[in-house]
């Protein structure tokens, strides 16, 4: 990580910020829920395709979020993610972004903001991305066991589901948080 960060001043305040992206659509999931014993509930399952992908980055030690909804996982969307990003920065500090090696994470096309430095994941390790447990949450409590009547309504529900979990004072830390990569980082 220090290789990562040698461009900075000395004392620059640092954030660790972890990306990714989900898509979300009406090929949706169905989660566990509860019901009487004897009886089976309905749950509702959608036949149609159309989907939005929901690209977020967390910063668990200000318990912060930055999400955009978009149309296609793409360099595009990957480029508007990080100007996104940039913008939820603390004032003066850098964040370390750490993400996956997706295509579009490491085209050399993206042109991440100052105040970013992209530090790419190992392959096949999403575990080390607590951004997958972000996905799994939303899922869980507020994406899946429903049907969505349009890609309008898929994108409304991702906004909904997002701004839902930053309104949560300490969510994101609770699910967040690793213990390696918060040395040094300021709650």
């Amino acid at each position: 990580m220090g290789e990562a960060l040698k461009h900075l001043p000395e004392g620059a305040p640092v954030e660790v910020w972890f990306q990714d992206e989900a898509r979300i659509g009406q090929k949706n999931g169905l989660v566990y829920q509860w019901a009487r014993k004897g009886t089976r509930p309905r749950q509702p399952k959608d036949q149609r395709y159309a989907n939005a992908y929901l690209f977020g980055a967390v910063c668990p030690a200000r318990d912060k979020g930055a999400a955009i909804v978009m149309p296609l996982a793409d360099t595009a969307a990957m480029q508007a993610h990080l100007d996104e990003i940039g913008r939820h920065v603390a004032p003066g500090a850098h964040a370390l972004v750490l993400l996956d090696k997706a295509g579009w994470h490491t085209t050399r096309k993206l042109s991440p903001p100052a105040n970013l430095t992209l530090l790419h994941l190992p392959p096949r390790s999403p575990e080390l991305n607590p951004t997958e447990n972000v996905w799994q949450y939303l899922r869980q409590t507020w994406l899946s066991n429903r049907v969505f009547d349009s890609y309008t309504h898929i994108c409304d529900a991702c906004c909904e589901a997002w701004n839902k979990l930053t309104a949560e004072a300490g969510r994101i830390a609770s699910i967040a948080t690793r213990e390696w990569a918060a040395i040094g980082q300021n709650p």
